[in-house]
């Protein structure tokens, strides 16, 4: 997963991260163990010679390393998941440059790709409220995302394929871009036969609802969604339930208040409970009627910075329940994802 120049290069310059250095290894000079070290991202200077075929990474050890990410660090539970969301961004990143120095084909390229993705996804979605302050820099994971997207979408547009599941990641696409003009023009023009694929229904469904308001549905189709596309859509959860809660009180505030029961907005907006419920509520300057109602009085409600991110164990972090990271980023289709459409043109 690295090259041994490499890896000897960082081992004598004490740039081994934690998770490369050897079990029980200890003393002033930690050792790398080549079962763990990853090839770390290195920005192509001007002018500056291309590296050897020895030093790029073939597409079969990419898609091991991306394995070995998924199975093995990004599910460690001896650091924050702010130091996996870092760690792990970095060494995808030099994954995909490498596949970008290489001419490899689009078909293995694809694979590789995804793989990546659906991996940096996952971990950028477990990172919890306060990662701006943790190792991980939210803007700089966002942008990755989006350069992720980018090679895979350029993959799939020299057309020649096939490619499984590309319904699911185009509508990975949109989904992480909710209610983005851009976003939504480049999916519609996609070929119409992948545009009835299931995944990419589903997600130009979840577009329309989130633009039109429609609380309602959207949380029902949030419900339903697998577990990678509820990550890619998780980024969005917190302003739908401020403008589902914006909307309520428009429509439901007196000046003498009205109420409304807790569990009804936990339904609502498809809230982890009561308790994440009041939190929401007294975050926009909503009083409670006791701990199980909210009381809507004019002129009360208030918007002040981002919105709660909220736990999203619920629509989110429950879905991964009995199968591994590993299993859904490897898998050769999503449930919904699974495509044929290449037979259909």
């Amino acid at each position: 997963m690295c090259p041994a120049a490499e890896r000897a290069r960082r081992e004598k310059e004490r740039r081994l991260h934690r998770f490369e250095v050897a079990p029980g290894c200890r003393g002033d000079l930690p050792r790398a163990d080549p079962q763990r070290t990853v090839k770390e991202y290195s920005r192509p200077a001007a002018g500056k010679a291309r590296p050897p075929p020895s030093q790029l990474r073939p597409p079969s050890v990419l898609l091991a390393t991306v394995r070995y990410l998924a199975g093995e660090v990004a599910e460690r539970e001896d650091a924050s998941r702010a130091e996996v969301a870092s760690f792990v961004a970095d060494r995808l990143r030099a994954v995909r440059l490498d596949l970008a120095l290489q001419r490899a084909g689009d078909s293995e390229t694809a694979v590789v790709l995804e793989a990546a993705l659906a991996v940096l996804l996952a971990v950028v979605a477990r990172l919890g409220p306060d990662a701006a302050h943790e190792p991980a820099d939210p803007v700089l994971l966002q942008a990755q995302v989006q350069e992720g997207f980018g090679s895979l979408r350029r993959c799939y547009a020299r057309g020649s394929g096939p490619h499984p599941r590309q319904a699911a990641f185009q509508g990975l696409f949109l989904l992480y871009n909710l209610g983005s003009v851009e976003a939504l023009h480049e999916v519609l023009q996609l070929p119409t036969a992948l545009r009835s694929c299931p995944a990419l229904r589903t997600a130009l469904a979840v577009d329309a609802a989130f633009r039109e308001g429609n609380a309602a549905r959207l949380f029902r189709l949030l419900r339903t969604l697998p577990y990678l596309q509820s990550c890619a859509v998780q980024c969005h959860v917190g302003h739908a339930r401020r403008r589902a809660l914006a909307r309520l009180s428009r429509a439901l505030s007196t000046p003498k208040g009205q109420t409304l029961p807790l569990d009804f907005m936990v339904h609502l907006l498809a809230l982890d409970g009561p308790e994440e419920a009041r939190d929401l509520c007294q975050a926009h300057g909503l009083p409670l009627d006791g701990q199980e109602r909210v009381v809507f009085l004019r002129g009360l409600y208030t918007e002040e910075g981002l919105p709660p991110a909220g736990t999203c164990k619920a629509l989110v972090g429950s879905k991964l329940v009995g199968r591994t990271l590993e299993e859904v980023v490897m898998a050769e289709e999503e449930d919904e994802g699974g495509d044929r459409w290449k037979s259909r043109v």
